[in-house]
């Protein structure tokens, strides 16, 4: 797999006039990557299901005096095209243009071996990992392809890439992205302006982490904060001729 230049520094205004909706945007990497990115000059769209989570962010980014952030509550697990489709029509007719997308938003579903997997967690995880990954972005596209160069990122996983036991449907969930990430890149490349890539994080101290590995010091990952810059640079131009990649964030 390829990875970040490790010694890649955004500049302060590295995402000035770019817009980015963040998925996820409530808590981990997307809320560390919408702040991020706001502190970097991008205006964010923030999606999350958990409404008064996104308004903390919200106030966090405002209080700083950068751009105001918008707010999208949106529950992924619903697989109703309809809901993402309005979601474009509302954002097309405030006049938004996507400079970027990160489909990060993710659950984790149940550890265990997918003899005993239950069929409500299997339809959560694939919905909410991938099938409203596919929703979103193909409602969304028709703002990407009027940016001059946008660029769509999916959060994928180390278990995507070679699977594990008794990681289930997070892992099939996974693999899936990556399927996708490819197809879509290819599907583009040589007929639109907007790039498609992955970016597996690694091990990261969130939630998701914890809950997966509880018996794993918190302190010996990385916080979210510390792994921005690598999403940071897929979003700029600085990444513009890279599409169709399966990258690491750490090395």
């Amino acid at each position: 797999m390829s990875f970040i230049p490790q010694d890649w520094q955004p500049a302060a205004d590295e995402l000035s006039g770019k817009t980015i909706l963040v998925t996820g945007a409530s808590r981990g990497i997307g809320r560390a990557l919408a702040l991020a990115c706001a502190q970097r000059g991008a205006e964010v769209l923030l999606l999350g299901r958990d409404e008064a989570a996104l308004e903390n962010i919200y106030d966090e980014i405002t209080a700083a005096k950068l751009k105001t952030p918008g707010l999208i509550p949106l529950d992924l697990n619903s697989g109703d095209s309809a809901l993402y489709e309005t979601l474009a029509g509302e954002l097309t007719a405030a006049g938004v243009i996507l400079d970027g997308l990160v489909n990060n938003a993710s659950v984790l579903g149940e550890r265990r071996a997918l003899a005993q997997t239950s069929p409500q967690s299997w339809q959560e995880v694939l919905q909410v990992n991938i099938t409203s990954v596919f929703l979103l972005t193909r409602a969304l596209m028709p703002l990407l392809e009027a940016a001059p160069s946008a660029s769509v990122i999916l959060t994928s996983s180390g278990v995507g890439r070679r699977g594990k036991a008794y990681w289930g449907a997070y892992a099939v969930s996974k693999f899936a992205t990556e399927g996708y990430m490819q197809v879509l890149a290819e599907e583009l490349g040589s007929t639109s302006s907007v790039r498609v890539n992955s970016l597996n994080p690694g091990a990261v101290n969130t939630r998701m982490r914890r809950l997966a590995y509880p018996a794993e010091p918190p302190g010996t990952n990385p916080e979210p904060s510390e792994l921005t810059d690598r999403w940071i640079y897929l979003l700029s131009d600085a990444s513009h001729e890279l599409n169709g990649e399966a990258l690491d964030a750490q090395g």
